[in-house]
């Protein structure tokens, strides 16, 4: 919900200023999605999005009195709201100046209507995921795979930044609620080879222990070093990792932490964890690239037929068909210092024994695809439905 607080210089006449504002706001928000608390600030911070509107000048002094206990409840952005009218710009201006000076963020949100609208619900739903994010806590199941030598996470970034508590389960953990856990017989209409229809029951069982430790631990996420499920069941976890993200448990591969910051980022901000996958090929000239992994969450895709686990051959992979249409490609770094997010179009699917199961076209800028070449953040990225870099440059 956004919420609405005033701040009005007593020299203006209330009943002027009133009409003036009744109209600006039935502009800005038609559908009247706000409430309107005036010039009462005792729940300030408490909503997705909280606005200062500023509606006239002269105003600046009032607001510097309610700073002091809007800092203490740990507000640190503040969004100034002017309609242009009384001289509330020139005010709302001087008091982000002042804001600025004490090292503190915030906005003056003034145009037209309809850029004031876009940008209020681009803000709201920034402020929502930030919420989201916000004491969740991701398992790290087993330590990062051998090969991840540029892919760790830096724990107290994570927290400074977004909340975000990194807690280590041993791998042996796993293995005992695997152990424990119930297998489920493949499903009967889905065709699959004989070796994939054996390796379900184990399979699924991976996926309640995981489920378990979920519960134990409070989890909001996790990343699993599933390789070592090769060795240790003769299984693998891609099952388990597809299921989990369609339930909205974002869930990464390999133990890989930055790829999963950057897909519990896509689903506080789009609702989906995103496609966590390799570049298996680059176009630098033309930008067309194939992206591959084993898994891929159920909820991102048309249709899927389960397979064997590329590398090993063993287990239970999956072959999605991702929707063709606008994506985006994202990763933050283990340090959250840097992050890329580029727009692109996914032209489609494909399907090649020799690589990953779910294999899928993008076209981006030959500058985008020469960042991977010469800048990347590690391997894996993550690709999500629909043009939302605003979003994620917003948040970031």
């Amino acid at each position: 919900m956004i919420a609405i607080y005033t701040i009005t210089s007593g020299l203006h006449d209330e009943a002027a200023v009133s009409r003036l504002s009744d109209a600006f706001l039935k502009g800005v928000f038609p559908e009247g999605d706000y409430t309107f608390r005036g010039a009462d600030f005792s729940d300030f911070g408490t909503h997705a999005l909280d606005l200062i509107y500023v509606r006239t000048g002269g105003a600046e002094g009032i607001f510097k009195s309610l700073l002091p206990e809007m800092l203490a409840r740990g507000i640190d952005r503040y969004y100034l709201l002017t309609s242009g009218k009384s001289n509330s710009l020139a005010a709302s201006l001087e008091i982000l100046s002042y804001l600025r000076q004490q090292g503190l963020r915030g906005e003056v949100l003034h145009g037209g209507d309809a850029y004031v609208s876009a940008r209020i619900h681009t803000l709201e739903k920034v402020q929502e995921a930030r919420a989201r994010l916000r004491e969740m806590r991701i398992g790290v199941v087993g330590q990062p795979s051998d090969w991840l030598i540029a892919s760790h996470a830096d724990p107290i970034a994570l927290l400074d930044k977004f909340g975000i508590r990194m807690v280590e389960v041993p791998m042996e953990e796993l293995l005992v609620e695997i152990g424990k856990a119930e297998g489920e017989s493949a499903p009967a209409e889905q065709p699959m080879q004989r070796k994939v229809r054996d390796a379900y029951p184990g399979a699924v069982k991976i996926y309640n222990g995981l489920k378990a430790l979920v519960g134990k631990y409070e989890l909001s996420a996790l990343t699993l070093r599933c390789f070592d499920l090769l060795t240790t069941v003769g299984n693998t976890g891609c099952l388990a990792l597809a299921c989990l993200n369609s339930e909205g448990i974002p869930a990464s591969c390999e133990g890989d932490v930055p790829a999963l910051v950057s897909m519990m980022v896509s689903h506080a901000l789009t609702g989906v964890s995103g496609f966590q996958a390799n570049p298996a090929r680059i176009d630098a000239t033309t930008g067309r690239m194939l992206f591959a992994h084993c898994t891929i969450p159920f909820n991102m895709v048309e249709d899927w037929q389960f397979d064997t686990h590329f590398e090993s051959g063993i287990g239970v992979g999956i072959h999605g068909i991702f929707p063709e249409g606008p994506v985006t490609v994202f990763k933050v770094s283990g340090d959250l210092r840097r992050h890329f997010a580029a727009e692109g179009e996914l032209l489609g699917n494909q399907y090649e024994s020799n690589l990953c199961r779910t294999q899928v076209i993008l076209q981006m800028s030959p500058e985008d695809a020469r960042y991977f070449l010469t800048d990347p953040i590690g391997n894996h990225h993550i690709i999500i439905p629909g043009h939302c870099k605003a979003l994620l440059e917003e948040l970031l």
